[in-house]
């Protein structure tokens, strides 16, 4: 007698292996079609191929591409750049640095970022300082406010910005606010419906939900942008939480983060209300949105965004410009440090050329995993001549770049492959002596408080210590 049973169970487990390895090869095909950097391809394949349960998981979750859909469409991005466009044509020229005339060329050919000018220009280098420098701004607001930020948390600081937003939006001020889906994944609902029930419009950035928990989860919105009445912005590295203010259990938060006035405000308008259209799908480009600013400003900005979807990696592309440009200097901070091979060639060239090139990374991080990652890529450009220096006051998550006393940059990007490739990022390119001497005064005021690290030194580490650093380095693509 035939074991029905035993036969349909022998049936579905061969169509579940026929469905299983489908799922893996169609997954590789995938991988292969999407023409991504050779090593990153392998790295996928081999992790498919040798531990698919993982590779899957890994891959459904961290490494499908949104490259092919478009955020907005051409003709509306050109609507949304009319006036800041027609603002800069109308002004007298700026007269552009020569040495910096191609990276200025480069982001305006792939970022439509013109150079602006602005009138001043503050720099903030702890949380306290910057949160009553936002909150008495807020304060300030009669037309609008336009708010994006990576984190929005629920605690002390989130509730103070909230309440501001609350107060402006009943006394009649416009008020918009885009926050990241799973950089804020654990605020409470009731906490945006307060802002609602007062008027606000608050909108998540590609917010994560089944079914389509999936590559989204990769690709976050890291910016951290503040637009009020069109001529007073924010941009930088803080977020919005108490920890930006208080630090850690074992150290200060050491950040950087400006505020700017004039005309250089119009390129953070449009880069807000670009996700605004892609969260809201309403256009705004009306004439408050971008009010005449008449003051000549002396502080020349372009203010330049990147993201996944794009054919170019502007931010990462024009750092690299930057670096081999240099002719004396050129000082790095970030929290993290798993450089993409273009600016890892760039800072090695620009050391053997004899360019004085200086690293800061923090001695600590917020987490294990990249902190281990950072290490394995010091060797490589401490061989190279490149200076390296561990911030050991707490954590150091300033993201800024300073070169030869003109260029600098602040802003949200940080020197990984996450911001690079996967991440909405925005920086402001600074092309200002006094700027740039502001934030190199900074940068050496930090050194003071870190321990510079020699080649002989970081060859003797313990032998474990490499072996962990080395093994988490393959996992680079993927942090």
């Amino acid at each position: 007698m035939i074991d029905w049973s035993a036969q349909v169970t022998q049936i579905a487990a061969i169509l579940l292996r026929i469905v299983y390895f489908s799922l893996i090869v169609g997954t590789i095909i995938i991988v292969i079609l999407d023409n991504r950097n050779p090593v990153k391809t392998i790295a996928w394949i081999l992790a498919l191929m040798f531990i698919p349960p993982v590779g899957l998981l890994f891959y459904y979750f961290f490494g499908q591409s949104i490259r092919r859909e478009r955020l907005i469409s051409k003709k509306t991005y050109k609507r949304l750049w009319k006036k800041p466009i027609a603002a800069y044509h109308a002004q007298t020229p700026p007269e552009l640095p020569e040495t910096y005339r191609p990276l200025i060329q480069f982001f305006r050919q792939t970022n439509q970022s013109p150079p602006f000018q602005a009138t001043e220009i503050k720099i903030y280098t702890d949380g306290y300082t910057k949160t009553q420098a936002l909150i008495k701004e807020l304060k300030k607001a009669r037309h609008h406010i336009h708010l994006q930020y990576y984190i929005f948390s629920n605690d002390a600081v989130g509730h103070i910005i909230k309440d501001t937003l609350i107060e402006k939006a009943r006394e009649g001020v416009l008020v918009r606010v885009i926050y990241d889906d799973v950089g804020s994944w654990n605020i409470p609902h009731i906490f945006y419906q307060d802002m609602r029930d007062a008027g606000i419009e608050v909108r998540s950035f590609l917010k994560v939900r089944f079914p389509l928990f999936t590559g989204k989860v990769n690709h976050r919105n890291h910016r951290k942008i503040v637009i009020i009445d069109g001529k007073t912005g924010f941009i930088g590295g803080m977020n919005i939480a108490e920890r930006y203010l208080k630090g850690l259990p074992w150290g200060n938060w050491r950040d950087t983060h400006i505020l700017l006035r004039g005309k250089a405000v119009y390129g953070l308008q449009t880069a807000f209300l670009q996700d605004w259209y892609f969260v809201d799908q309403s256009l705004i480009t009306s004439t408050p949105y971008f009010p005449p600013i008449s003051e000549a400003g002396i502080i020349l900005t372009q203010i330049v965004t990147s993201d996944p979807v794009g054919p170019w990696k502007e931010i990462m592309q024009g750092l690299s410009i930057a670096i081999t440009t240099a002719r004396k200097y050129i000082y790095i901070q970030t929290p993290y440090f798993l450089p993409s091979e273009t600016i890892l060639i760039a800072l090695q060239s620009a050391a053997l050329a004899g360019i004085d090139v200086r690293l800061m990374i923090p001695e600590r991080t917020d987490n294990r995993i990249t902190q281990w990652g950072s290490r394995s890529y010091l060797k490589d450009i401490l061989h190279a001549g490149v200076k390296i220096y561990l911030y050991k006051k707490g954590f150091l998550h300033s993201k800024i770049m300073v070169a030869d006393d003109m260029l600098s940059t602040v802003g949200s990007t940080n020197i990984d492959s996450r911001s690079f490739e996967h991440n909405f990022e925005v920086n402001a390119f600074i092309y200002n002596r006094e700027t740039a001497l502001r934030l190199r005064e900074i940068f050496l005021q930090d050194q003071r408080e870190s321990v510079q690290i020699t080649l002989k030194r970081w060859k003797i580490r313990p032998l474990h210590q490499k072996a962990i650093e080395s093994l988490v380095r393959l996992l680079a693509p993927f942090l």
